[in-house]
């Protein structure tokens, strides 16, 4: 099989742009940063994007992920009641503890008011007593979030436990993984991530002595602050330091970014709103295809058709620098070719590589439009006969 190459030449998609189009500029005090344009999949920033690092609470977007997915497949429901162990209790609470939902002893809770005391409140007890109704024990739930984190491909992440919290080097992930992450949630389980990912505050527990009701807000430093801000995770331990994957969609354009060891709490709000800014007002949006729109054919072998159309599966677009005058773009679609049957309608079996100046190739997948079977014995042999004398 040899990766074939086809240039796409088509007038609908060709637009301009400089051969020499270099990336906006950009810097950041934090060690490690990502951002990436899920619209089109360019990475518009990398720094240190693959070192290991210690998540801290950001290892809770992992929980809440496998737990989304859990409650899409039925295995899980929203309303489905946990009790908090006093053993877990005993573990999880006071100051010692980090962040905390207030959960008391033997008490009954939600998988849902649990999503939200992780998601809005970070609360370690309530990452624990999750993953203890979900699982039976943190441990085995720990062992579906790294058979999840496989599936997903985040392969410099791993988990050894389910809030993040310091266990001597055994949770590690990147900042690439932890955007990867944050993109599954975001695509696999759309409707529950817009339920639970930007509620500004959320209220449980009660005070000692007065019994008021417990108000926390979320840490979230894009809400309020960057238009279209709706998520994700903050993570802090001094191994750590000050960390944050978040997310913002602006007409119909959602970035996904990372920043990690930075200094102090207002200095993670700082970069991360001006690292958000940046890569929206520093980039503009190219529309390609829109979603089942057919992009090229690709050759079969031993297929009941010798070709298959090749559809964009979702709209698909191109980011660019802001402001750049019209040029050339070099569009192709790659894949291993002649593709073998068979080959089943919606899988993806190519993708388009668009190339802009020096900016890092964009890479999209494109699916079959159609079913295609294996060929029959006659078509075997015509094709034996084909490559004989080819």
């Amino acid at each position: 099989m040899k990766r074939k190459a086809l240039i796409i030449l088509a007038s609908g998609i060709a637009i301009s742009l400089p051969a020499t189009a270099a990336a906006p500029p950009f810097d950041t005090p934090a060690p490690v940063a990502f951002l990436k344009d899920l619209s089109s999949g360019a990475i518009l920033y990398a720094k240190d994007a693959d070192r290991r690092i210690p998540p801290a609470s950001m290892a809770k977007m992992m929980t809440t992920h496998l737990a989304f997915h859990l409650v899409k497949q039925g295995q899980i429901k929203l309303n489905q009641m946990c009790q908090v162990r006093p053993e877990t209790w005993q573990q999880w609470h006071g100051p010692q503890a980090g962040s905390t939902m207030f959960l008391s002893p033997g008490e009954n809770v939600s998988v849902e008011n649990l999503l939200h005391g992780i998601v809005t409140l970070s609360g370690n007890d309530a990452s624990v007593v999750l993953a203890e109704c979900i699982a039976g024990t943190e441990p085995a739930f720990v062992a579906q979030m790294n058979q999840e984190a496989k599936r997903l491909g985040m392969t410099n992440s791993n988990f050894g436990n389910s809030n993040g919290w310091p266990d001597e080097g055994r949770t590690f992930t990147t900042a690439r993984d932890l955007a990867r992450l944050a993109e599954a949630t975001i695509l696999e389980t759309p409707d529950l991530y817009k339920a639970f990912y930007q509620k500004e505050s959320f209220t449980w527990g009660k005070t000692l002595g007065s019994g008021q009701p417990i108000t926390q807000g979320n840490r979230n430093p894009l809400l309020g602050k960057v238009p279209g801000a709706d998520g994700l995770k903050t993570g802090h331990t001094a191994e750590a330091g000050y960390g944050f994957t978040g997310s913002a969609e602006q007409n119909g354009r959602r970035l996904v970014m990372v920043v990690a060891g930075l200094g102090s709490f207002n200095q993670r709000i700082e970069e991360s709103v001006k690292f958000m800014n940046w890569g929206f007002l520093s980039w503009k949006s190219q529309q390609l295809f829109n979603q089942g729109e057919k992009v090229a054919d690709a050759q079969v072998q031993l297929g009941s058709d010798d070709k298959v159309g090749l559809l964009a599966p979702r709209n698909m677009a191109v980011t660019l620098p802001a402001g750049l005058m019209t040029g050339n773009m070099r569009v192709k679609v790659v894949y291993d070719g002649p593709l073998k049957a068979p080959i089943k309608k919606g899988q993806q079996v190519a993708q388009l590589v668009i190339e802009t100046g020096d900016t890092q190739p964009q890479i999209m997948p494109l699916v079959a439009a159609d079913d295609v079977g294996e060929a029959g014995f006659f078509g075997r042999m015509m094709a034996g006969l084909r490559s004989l004398f080819a």
